[in-house]
């Protein structure tokens, strides 16, 4: 059996009742889940991030080692009316296992309107499988 609740006779808990219609994403301060987005363009490794509201100078660190791309960034927001002030604060860090064969020499990144986006070119890989020859012994 399910009750259908119409606006205006929700009872005593109307505001929990507003949250549990909500997405789950909305009880974090501006949906704080970053969203990547990853593929493969003219024999480049792309890798976009929504990072909106930050200082690429000073609040995002890009850093490759041993073919994992790290990507590491924070935000501090402050908002001052007559009566109130909001902070907002908080950092995140996610580190990807590049492709084979990318080219850790050859590496770009740029930020534009939030969005970071890194391009990392593609190489060859070498032949991984190389056949021994079994001698056999008598």
């Amino acid at each position: 059996m399910s009750t259908s609740f119409e606006s205006g006779q929700r009872g005593l808990f109307p505001e929990l009742l507003d949250w549990l219609e909500t997405p789950v994403t909305a009880l974090r301060p501006h949906g704080e889940m970053v969203r990547f987005e990853e593929y493969t363009k003219d024999d480049r490794y792309v890798l976009r991030a929504e990072l909106p509201g930050v200082d690429p100078d000073k609040d995002i660190e890009v850093s490759v080692s041993g073919g994992v791309l790290t990507v590491h960034a924070q935000r501090h927001e402050e908002q001052r009316e007559k009566y109130r002030t909001e902070f907002r604060y908080g950092s995140f860090t996610r580190s990807i296992t590049l492709p084979t064969g990318a080219d850790e020499g050859d590496m770009t990144a740029s930020y534009d309107n939030g969005i970071l986006e890194v391009s990392v070119g593609l190489k060859e890989p070498k032949q991984a499988v190389q056949r021994i020859t079994v001698e056999k012994k008598s």
